[in-house]
């Protein structure tokens, strides 16, 4: 590969912090949030211009889709965003579970405000792009962004990236699934034209239950929720397909719809699934972001065709960037197994408890009978580098355990127990992989976190 020599260059240090938290999703927040109410001073590192990672930027408007009658769910943090944000009129009901529908953009103030009242300092618009080694401790990152490059120090850093972004420029050890087996990236979308009353009695008089859930791509399936209502769409598209309407090829199109508001949008359309493609590889992203925005018009076309109600439907918008279900997962001092989520796994070192719902690689499962397993501390705990905790999708586990973790829920129970852990790492002044597991479970409870 032909390459250039980048000159030895000395950046500003832009800040110093206690904790620095790198991404701002559901996983972020919950880190930040918990080692700001732990007493250390906090900042949160953010590429895009507001936070909220998948729930602002994709356009995931569900939490907690898993939720029915019968789950025993987490608490903390991560329900508090749920709460917070119905406070303010950012949510209305999700259609198929007992979870709240999150309005995207009203959430990109709701995390602004919460945020503000912890005294946590957000910096938008900046990328870290390397990390501040001393030996195997990590002692800052490297950001870049239109001010230009610089470096923010910090005593405990949690990579809540989604991608192990930290991780990686640490040089500490994680794997990654072959690409052709990753789960797919998502362009959501959502429409404005849609009559709300003839949609529903559409849907009324043709229910999907989720025994019909993805029939052609091979789906294991608990059992228990086959009967439950799923607002899954696939015949429109199979007729399009075969009208003529849309490619015959076209199979990456069908999926689930959400919030259909009064006014006729169609607000969460999660409806394109595109296989193959890395989220860490940018020719990927590339492809894949203009692939998508494609594909979303022939939806839309199929459903302007067969979905009664979406006959006048126009494209409102795009997510701000493609959705990333699957990349680098770390090698941590414990990896969860797939057994551990499907059989109610305990762990002396838990920091909070997680469904059993999983949702990905060829299986699902919803939490519909009180069954639920405990989130080990040490998968957020990478080998070989010192100072660094990791939460989110990207924490230690197996294939099927991370079709589990990836949850933005689940996210925000591993943020929160990073985020205080890195916090009383340093007020303990201990490495945070020698924190004190009892202190580290009673501030969590204090923080209204359920650990067993």
């Amino acid at each position: 590969m032909k390459t250039v020599r980048e000159s030895a260059r000395e950046v500003p240090v832009v800040a110093e912090v206690d904790v620095l938290v790198v991404g701002s999703g559901p996983g972020g927040l919950a880190a930040v949030l918990g080692a700001a109410r732990a007493g250390v001073s906090t900042m949160l590192l953010e590429r895009f211009g507001c936070l909220g990672g998948n729930i602002t930027v994709v356009g995931v408007e569900s939490l907690a889709w898993y939720r029915r009658e019968g789950t025993v769910d987490c608490e903390g943090i991560g329900i508090e965003l749920e709460q917070r944000a119905q406070a303010m009129g950012a949510t209305s009901p999700e259609p198929q579970s007992k979870s709240e529908a999150i309005n995207a953009d009203m959430f990109k103030y709701v995390a602004d405000k919460l945020v503000e009242e912890s005294g946590v300092t957000p910096l938008l618009h900046a990328t870290a792009i390397d990390a501040v080694m001393a030996g195997d401790e990590i002692q800052g990152v490297v950001i870049h962004s239109k001010s230009g490059r610089g470096a923010i120090l910090a005593k405990r850093i949690v990579d809540a990236s989604g991608d192990a972004d930290v991780v990686h420029y640490c040089g500490a050890p994680y794997r990654k699934t072959p690409k052709e087996k990753m789960l797919p990236v998502t362009v959501m979308f959502s429409v404005a034209g849609v009559d709300r009353t003839r949609f529903l009695d559409y849907v009324a008089a043709n229910p999907v239950k989720y025994k019909d859930w993805g029939l052609n791509w091979d789906t294991e399936k608990g059992g228990k929720e086959d009967e439950l209502f799923s607002p899954y769409l696939e015949r429109p598209f199979q007729q399009a397909r075969a009208a003529g309407v849309i490619p015959q090829g076209l199979k990456s199109i069908g999926g689930t719809w959400s919030t259909i508001s009064d006014a006729g949008e169609a607000t969460y359309l999660n409806m394109i699934h595109l296989t193959g493609f890395d989220g860490t590889d940018v020719w990927d992203l590339t492809r894949s972001e203009i692939e998508g925005r494609y594909q979303a018009l022939q939806a839309i076309k199929a459903l302007n065709h067969f979905a009664p109600g979406f006959e006048k439907a126009k494209l409102r918008t795009y997510g701000m960037t493609v959705g990333v279900r699957d990349t680098r997962k770390i090698e941590g001092r414990y990896n969860l197994t797939a057994d551990d989520v499907r059989n109610q796994a305990r762990f002396t070192d838990s920091i909070g408890i997680f469904p059993e719902f999983i949702d990905g690689y060829g299986v699902l499962v919803l939490p519909t009978t009180g069954r639920y397993y405990e989130i080990p501390y040490g998968a957020l705990v990478p080998r070989k580098v010192e100072n660094l905790l990791v939460a989110g999708r990207c924490i230690a586990g197996d294939e099927i355990s991370h079709a589990s973790i990836r949850s933005m829920m689940c996210c925000a129970v591993t943020g929160q127990g990073a985020g205080v852990a890195a916090a009383l790492s340093i007020k303990d002044n201990v490495k945070v992989r020698d924190v004190n597991i009892g202190r580290l479970q009673a501030e969590l409870k204090k923080q209204g976190v359920r650990i067993h």
